[in-house]
């Protein structure tokens, strides 16, 4: 039985974390098979969303607890062979192979959707805050468990947080150990909307997005993600070379005719 699960229809990339009876929790086998899937779907130009979502009864609750055994045993340490392969194992964007978990999602061009309910713990919330949207049941157990531990949050999500919430909120946060329920999670800026149905939610949203010309729909994740940081000069800049750069374009043109003709579009992209 694969750690992950992932289909492929009418577009959709369905991830599926597959441990059900351990609440998701992340081992070396599904560290890899979430890296090497958002790698796989990365390179599907058929790909226009992702639904990633956890199969039971929680979305993730956070790193197996092995992995602490193995810490207490004093046998893995930041000078662990494997420790420091994971630090030299880059992507494009600058991420260890831990931090992938999370940030190869948000490293995706194509939106991805994460549905959360149950536990949404630790390494859990590193992997959904590296989704673009969070649709969360209104019951879920949301938060940081890292520095219980000794540790901070280490899977990206310092990087996604600076993202989503002020520098006090994300410090408090990680230091608190507080288990938000989903609606205070949305309160809190760590999720985007709160549905008791988040798979389904995140499907429909999915669906939506699969009908849209796929080349905008990658743009506006681009220029949002990759002005943060700039100054209103160079977004505004960004903003203007990736419009210029759909305009006219055949789905662009598609998009304008099949609204006009009142039709489903055909996109080539």
């Amino acid at each position: 039985m694969a750690a992950v699960e992932i289909t492929i229809a009418d577009h959709i990339a369905h991830v599926r974390l597959n441990r059900p009876d351990k609440h998701n929790a992340i081992d070396g086998e599904m560290m890899s098979d979430l890296i090497d899937g958002a790698a796989q779907l990365a390179a599907n130009p058929s790909v226009r969303a992702v639904v990633l979502s956890g199969n039971g009864p929680s979305f993730c609750s956070g790193l197996d607890m092995a992995n602490f055994a193995e810490m207490a045993s004093g046998d893995l340490s930041a000078e662990t062979e494997s420790v420091q392969a994971a630090y030299a194992d880059l992507s494009p964007g600058g991420a260890n192979r831990a931090q992938q978990v999370g940030w190869a999602w948000h490293e995706l061009q194509v939106p991805v959707i994460a549905a959360l309910q149950g536990h949404v713990l630790g390494g859990g919330l590193n992997l959904a805050l590296g989704a673009d949207v969070r649709i969360v049941a209104p019951d879920a157990k949301v938060g940081f468990v890292e520095v219980t531990w000794g540790l901070i949050p280490d899977m990206s999500a310092t990087q996604s947080l600076r993202r989503l919430v002020g520098a006090d909120r994300a410090k408090h946060l990680m230091w608190a150990f507080q288990r938000l329920t989903g609606t205070e999670a949305l309160e809190w800026g760590l999720a985007t909307e709160v549905s008791g149905d988040p798979l389904g939610r995140a499907t429909e949203l999915a669906v939506h997005l699969a009908q849209l010309n796929p080349a905008a729909v990658r743009a506006v994740k681009a220029v949002v993600d990759d002005a943060v940081g700039l100054d209103s000069a160079a977004g505004l800049a960004l903003e203007a070379q990736r419009s210029s750069a759909l305009l006219g374009s055949p789905d662009q043109v598609e998009a304008v005719m099949a609204r006009l003709e009142g039709r489903s579009p055909d996109f080539q992209g």
